[in-house]
């Protein structure tokens, strides 16, 4: 089995009405003008979505309604990973993923397994499913780091795990993993600011924030260095450097959210725990997208 999720992916961020509610509407419009900028594929429900404060109702609903408009333009990842092995494993074989092309399973958070613990999660998810699975390692979230060994245990040991979202921020660990992996295995960056440098390595694409709000110049990065133009690539990336900072200095999707509302796609909202970026940085992103334009 083959990796098909490769070049710009997007996280989807899930947008909020001014009462708190899912903006269905809003979401709906956000897919359409994605798929029109030139996403290459759409993750749907992870770390972005503010998915552990969605109710299962609105999953379902968010789930079904981006499976219908992407109507099959372009694959589609679920995130479907939780602290719990048997949750997992239940949903993969009895949950409804029509329309879905593969998942992405995030490392067990605050139960902090060892790595022997993550390889057995994740060789249970792996049996559990016929579709792709794809890793995604993000200890600063998780609490727990996904070591290359392990990660290449599994990807030579289980046919359907076929990539790994690393968002882990260990260069050399990032390394180990593009040049040691099997035929068929791949690593997708998880962190914007890193993509050009790990497709550089060998990296086959990116699951990104700041491509929910840019995607047309984050896409003209992430395309020209996947087909080797740098000097290209370089340009778009600097263009976008002080954005990537500024959308996680007050954490994501918080800073997402301020993008999205700078370009009138979504309204600042997001759900407790979370709440909205600083004024101060809502300004400096307001800024920084008037200077893109220029």
């Amino acid at each position: 089995m083959n990796n098909i999720f490769k070049g710009m992916g997007v996280a989807l961020a899930t947008p909020f009405t001014e009462s708190g509610e899912v903006d269905y509407d809003a979401l709906a419009g956000m897919v359409r003008s994605q798929l029109a900028g030139g996403v290459d594929f759409i993750c749907v429900l992870g770390t972005t979505a503010e998915t552990p404060c969605l109710t299962a109702a609105e999953k379902r609903t968010i789930k079904d309604l981006v499976v219908q408009e992407v109507d099959g333009r372009v694959p589609l990842l679920l995130g479907c990973g939780t602290n719990c092995t048997t949750t997992v494993t239940d949903f993969l074989r009895h949950g409804d993923l029509s329309g879905i092309d593969g998942v992405l399973v995030v490392c067990p958070y605050y139960n902090k397994p060892t790595q022997e613990g993550l390889y057995q999660h994740f060789k249970a998810v792996a049996a559990a499913t016929e579709l792709p699975v794809v890793l995604y390692n993000v200890p600063g979230r998780t609490g727990v780091n996904l070591e290359a060994a392990t990660t290449l245990r599994l990807a030579g040991e289980c046919p359907n795990v076929v990539a790994i979202k690393e968002a882990s921020g260990r260069i050399e660990q990032i390394r180990t993993l593009i040049e040691q992996a099997p035929a068929g295995f791949e690593v997708i960056s998880g962190d914007d600011a890193l993509t050009l440098e790990l497709i550089g390595y060998g990296a086959t694409g990116v699951i990104s924030v700041i491509a929910n709000a840019c995607y047309a110049e984050f896409g003209t990065m992430v395309h020209a260095a996947l087909a080797g133009d740098i000097a290209t690539a370089t340009a778009a990336n600097g263009r976008l450097t002080e954005l990537y900072t500024l959308l996680t200095v007050d954490g994501n999707p918080a800073g997402l959210k301020s993008l999205l509302a700078v370009q009138g796609k979504a309204q600042n909202r997001v759900r407790l725990p979370l709440v909205p970026a600083r004024e101060e940085t809502y300004l400096k992103i307001k800024a920084a997208v008037e200077t893109l334009k220029a």
